[in-house]
């Protein structure tokens, strides 16, 4: 099967992915729960190489690329430190917090995909595997802080990882990757943004089941 995109693009991709998922992490954290400097850490790195690494552990690329490439970890850190010292400011900026999920879950999805099918998976499993990459972070995070993730309340957060994925798995199979390289890869990351954004501006989600109300934050009957 034909390797998606430039492997550098990739890593450059991955890496900004890495950074903006940590800053979320670590924002989330603070603003959910007590947190002091080693749970701020904690926390950001694991939303920021959790999801890669289940990836990678899963397709056998041991050991997961967070423990071969010091970046991963260096770049995750930085972005949990500046998330630290920096939190009163960052915190008023709420929409800043939803715009680092989008960009961390759009960049993760499309290298996530890129890496399953440059280890010759199938397409649907390199799809799943490229959600997976994209939600798996946040899930870890979320599970940690005793909160629901929001892959499991929030219709369009899983979706537009599916979207992204498959954009790239398509791109490969019909070899459009090989004339247009990583434009692709940033058209289907700017697919899966923007998809995210337009379901938290207009509040969409996916169908409830029938009858059952959308419980509050914290409600649990």
């Amino acid at each position: 099967m034909r390797v998606p995109p430039d492997l550098t693009v990739l890593l450059v991709l991955d890496l900004v992915g890495t950074f903006a998922f940590a800053l979320n992490g670590a924002l989330t954290a603070i603003r959910a729960v007590d947190v002091d400097l080693v749970g701020v850490l904690t926390l950001g790195i694991v939303t920021a190489v959790g999801g890669g690494i289940v990836r990678d552990v899963l397709l056998g690329a041991l050991p997961p690329a967070t423990f071969v490439d010091w970046r991963y970890l260096a770049v995750a850190a930085a972005g949990a430190l500046i998330a630290f010292f920096f939190s009163r400011p960052l915190r008023r900026m709420r929409i800043s917090i939803h715009v680092l999920d989008a960009a961390g879950l759009s960049l993760f999805a499309v290298t996530g995909a890129g890496k399953a099918l440059e280890l010759g998976v199938g397409p649907v499993q390199a799809v799943l595997l490229g959600a997976l990459t994209g939600v798996g972070g946040g899930t870890i995070r979320d599970v940690l802080i005793r909160q629901v993730p929001d892959v499991l309340r929030t219709g369009l957060y899983a979706v537009p990882a599916l979207v992204a994925a498959g954009l790239v798995v398509l791109a490969g199979r019909t070899g459009v990757d090989e004339v247009l390289g990583a434009p692709v890869a940033l058209a289907a990351a700017g697919a899966c943004f923007t998809i995210r954004m337009l379901g938290l501006r207009f509040h969409l989600n996916a169908p409830r089941p029938p009858g059952v109300p959308r419980r509050r934050a914290g409600q649990t009957r």
